[in-house]
Parts: C-alpha cells; structure tokens; sequence
C-alpha cells in the first residue's frame, strides 16, 4: 500500500518541473523520492514476468533488470556530462549495496535471532565476484598513476580510455560466465540451504497475467526514465542550494535512491529469516553493478558524446571500494552472522560516508 501511495509523487514532481518559480533543488528532492517506489515497481514487475518465464530465463531477468532503475538514472546524468557524479554513484552503489543494505539487514534479521545462516558457496562465489570488481576499478587508476606519475606519457587519457574498455568488455564476459555458472550448471549447489530447517524462497505464488506484467514493468521503466532526466538536469543547481559537492550526491544520494528498493528488500527477508537470499541481493546486486552497470556505462558514454574512463581519482574511493570487499569477504566465509557484524559494515559505511562528506570538489 506504501508503495502505490508514494507514487503520487510522479506526477507532482512532473508538474513542478514544470514551474520555473519552483527552485530546483526541490524538484530534485521530489524526483529522487519519486525514484523509490518506481523502483519496486520495476522490481515486483520484473519477479512477475520471471515466474511465467520458467527458472532459467526468470533467473536472467531478475539479475538483469534488478539494476535497471539505478541504470537508468546513471545513462541520464551521463547524457548530461556529469561524468564525475556518475562514478561516484557506481563508488556508492558498491559500497552501499555491500556495507549499508547488508548491514541493515543483517541488524534488522538479528531481532529474535542469535546466529543467521547462509549458503556458504554462494556467498563465497559472490565474495571472489567481489574481489575481481575491486581489482578492476583499481586497476585503471593505478595505470594512470603510472603512466602520469612515472613514465609521463603525454597520451595517458587516450590509454586510460583503451584500457577501461578493455577492463568493461573483460567484465561483461565475466558476467555472462557466471550466469550461466549460477543458474544452468552449477545451479543446484546455489539453491541448496545451508541448514534443514532454513525457510525455503517461496516465489510468488500466483504471478500476474504477463500482459500486465509487461505493462507494468514497461511503465514503471519509462516513468523512471523522466524522473532521472528531472535529476540529471537539476543535480548541480541542487548541490549548491545545499552547500554538497555533486560527488557527494553521487555517492551518497543517488547511490542510495537507485538501491532504496533493495534494502528494503533485503530488510523484509532478512525478518523473515531469509539471510541467503538477503546475501544474493544485497552483495549480489554489488556484483551486478561491477560486472554489468559499470561497463555498459563505459561503453555507451562513447555513444553519448561525454566518453567515461574507470579511473576513480579520489583515493577514497578506491579505499572504499577496497574496504568492503575485504569486510564482506571476511563475514561471508563461515556461513553464518550475528548483529554485532551488520553493525561493523554500518559502521564502516558511516566513516567512508563522512569522508565523502567532507572531501572537496
């Protein structure tokens, strides 16, 4: 019911857009808001269409499409040439699918429960995942700092960019890999529980008629679409109305508005004691965004006339990136979680976000 009542803020984010007396930081905050329930909505829409299309293909749309909302906010603020905000969200989005939705399930689960268990492969696999996506980010930036910094190569931009197109098409090739690793070869080893008595994922048990699904999924995508070109188009007017550096909106807001549905996601299973699906979405959809969301927006920044390298000059943010794909892989390896480790990854999260905070330009 939450959800339909918040769509309400489609329309008038729309109609204040529409007004040029109303500041634009307000139409960026009522867009972004919007953002949230057309997120579920693509996301209910998605597991719809999945469950009429059999286990295999219906395992493909979910990890394709759970990224579509964030996707799409990202392709709009890189038509517009924020090139820097769009990495700072893919920083965000890594760590904050990781850190934040994890650790609010992980504290939300723990009510009830001394120890929650987990498929040890699975978040295994997605901890391996985890440590291919840090090296490749890092990767660039530490050939640029080489070719700048030691050798002085007068052609280190055109290089970064050869170089981050490598690293994406390498990615998506990765991706595909684990695809059909998870969910046609090895696909029973991921969908065995890790203790008897572990709730099994029930699915839906009635899907929608797939015209209605469609529907659905082809309207919320399109309504999303128009509320990040609202966003796109007020980010910096924003930003300075508030005092915020675009970066910080990238990784902290819109991070967080493009995985909102996500964590709430991940929260309401993790209730229920569903911690290896909670493991899949959260981690997994980090996974997703340095496999598929990154590269995608690398190669097509091409196509948009504002080309996008992986080179995250910020320190922190490879710092980040780093620090939770070493957190994650630590609480990942016996199985099993308490509170007091989703309390560790919110905390991490709280430092990284009041560096980001306080970081300049």
């Amino acid at each position: 019911m939450l959800w339909r009542a918040l769509l309400v803020l489609v329309p008038i984010s729309l109609v204040l857009a529409a007004i040029s007396a109303v500041p634009r930081a307000v139409v960026f905050v009522v867009a972004i808001l919007a953002i949230v329930p057309l997120a579920e909505w693509v996301r209910r829409a998605t597991e719809h269409v999945a469950a009429r299309a059999g286990s295999a293909i219906g395992g493909l749309l979910n990890v394709s499409f759970g990224n579509a909302p964030e996707l799409i906010i990202a392709l709009f603020v890189l038509s517009g040439g924020h090139v820097a905000v769009v990495k700072a969200q893919i920083t965000g989005s890594l760590i904050g699918n990781s850190l934040l939705g994890l650790g609010l399930a992980i504290v939300a689960g723990s009510f009830g429960r001394e120890v929650q268990h987990f498929n040890r492969e699975r978040a295994g696999l997605l901890s391996s995942l985890l440590i291919l996506v840090t090296i490749a980010v890092m990767l660039p930036a530490l050939f640029d700092y080489t070719e700048r910094g030691v050798l002085r190569d007068p052609n280190t931009a055109a290089l970064d960019d050869k170089l981050s197109l490598g690293v994406a098409i390498v990615l998506i090739l990765v991706y595909i890999a684990n695809l059909i690793y998870t969910l046609v070869t090895h696909r029973d080893v991921f969908t065995r529980s890790p203790i008897p008595d572990e709730p099994s994922d029930p699915g839906i048990t009635v899907p929608w008629p797939l015209s209605r699904s469609l529907l659905v999924l082809a309207g919320a995508t399109a309504l999303t679409a128009l509320e990040a070109e609202l966003v796109s188009d007020t980010v910096e007017a924003t930003a300075t109305r508030f005092g915020l550096t675009p970066f910080f909106l990238g990784v902290i807001v819109l991070a967080i508005v493009g995985n909102a549905a996500e964590y709430v996601s991940a929260v309401y299973f993790a209730r229920r004691g569903r911690m290896g699906l909670v493991v899949g979405i959260t981690v997994g959809s980090t996974i997703q965004v340095g496999l598929l969301v990154a590269p995608i927006l690398v190669i097509l920044s091409h196509f948009l006339g504002h080309p996008m390298n992986l080179v995250f000059g910020n320190p922190i943010e490879l710092i980040a990136i780093a620090g939770a794909a070493f957190i994650v892989n630590s609480i990942a390896q016996d199985g099993e979680t308490t509170w007091f480790e989703g309390v560790l990854l919110l905390a991490v999260y709280l430092l990284f976000a009041m560096a980001f905070f306080l970081v300049s330009g």
